[in-house]
């Protein structure tokens, strides 16, 4: 019962984030919005594209470990790759967005980042 839940559940995440950098690569001012910290209107084009392919690759990067790789690298990188949105809470919060975003969005999703991870380490 836990593997299938430990690999549907890296799947999930790591396919979500190369929709979440998809998204910032072609709709980046919507994606930024949706971020917590608006884009200003006369710049942020090179920073927007910039979250677009590191999302776009760290989700690329997760799904590659699942397939030829291991569990347990996964469960490593997930490990790791949590700190991303818990920076991105910081972001959030010192450039002017909400608690609400910083915390039941980029926080949340750190918190299941490390459940993936836990999971993916007990198979």
């Amino acid at each position: 019962m836990i593997t299938p839940t430990a690999y549907g559940l890296a799947i999930v995440l790591d396919v979500f984030v190369v929709v979440i950098g998809a998204r910032f690569l072609l709709s980046p001012r919507a994606a930024a919005a949706g971020y917590g910290v608006p884009a200003k209107k006369d710049g942020d084009a090179a920073y927007l594209t910039i979250k677009g392919l590191r999302d776009f690759g760290y989700g690329l990067l997760g799904l590659a470990l699942l397939v030829f790789a291991s569990a347990r690298a996964e469960a490593w990188f997930m490990l790791v790759v949590a700190l991303v949105p818990l920076g991105d809470t910081l972001v959030v919060l010192r450039n002017g967005g909400t608690k609400a975003v910083a915390f039941g969005v980029h926080f949340a999703t750190a918190v299941v980042v490390l459940i993936s991870a836990a999971l993916l380490f007990a198979i």
